[in-house]
């Protein structure tokens, strides 16, 4: 070998290792694969935080669609219960007024024919006062015990 030749090895990873000759400097040839392989890895540590910045945004904006998308929907839930309470109490306002018609049909007709028969027994007294026996003795046998 010569004084300007450099003699070495090469290591696992590929790059030349070891000493020159007389010139007196060592590593010249190790340092560019550790500075590339340092850059190499600041490069990947950079895109990795970019990366995991961009998935923070994403999954910031992904919540806050999800919450918009909560938000809306309880204010439609709110809106149709709303509804439905308002049409319920129209339903039940119609049913009462319904129910106090009926009620006041038939609390008409239990007059008229409460009327009618005041007006059957001042005609014919005696036939009333028949009527009442029979009915009062027919309630009499169904009531009592058979001993």
């Amino acid at each position: 070998m010569n004084s300007n030749q450099t003699s070495g090895t090469t290591g696992s990873s590929g790059s030349t290792t070891g000493t020159t000759g007389t010139s007196g400097t060592s590593g010249t040839t190790a340092t560019k694969p550790t500075e590339s392989m340092k850059s190499n890895l600041g490069e990947a540590g950079t895109h990795l935080k970019q990366a995991a910045q961009h998935t923070g945004q994403t999954l910031k904006g992904a919540a806050s669609a999800a919450g918009e998308e909560l938000r809306t929907g309880q204010a439609g839930i709110k809106s149709e219960l709303s509804e439905s309470a308002s049409a319920t109490r129209a339903a039940a306002s119609e049913v009462a007024g319904a129910a106090r018609e009926q009620a006041d049909e038939l609390m008409e007709k239990g007059r008229d024919l409460i009327d009618s028969a005041s007006e059957l027994i001042r005609e014919r007294p005696m036939a009333a006062f028949g009527a009442a026996l029979a009915a009062g003795w027919v309630l009499a046998k169904l009531t009592r015990n058979n001993d």
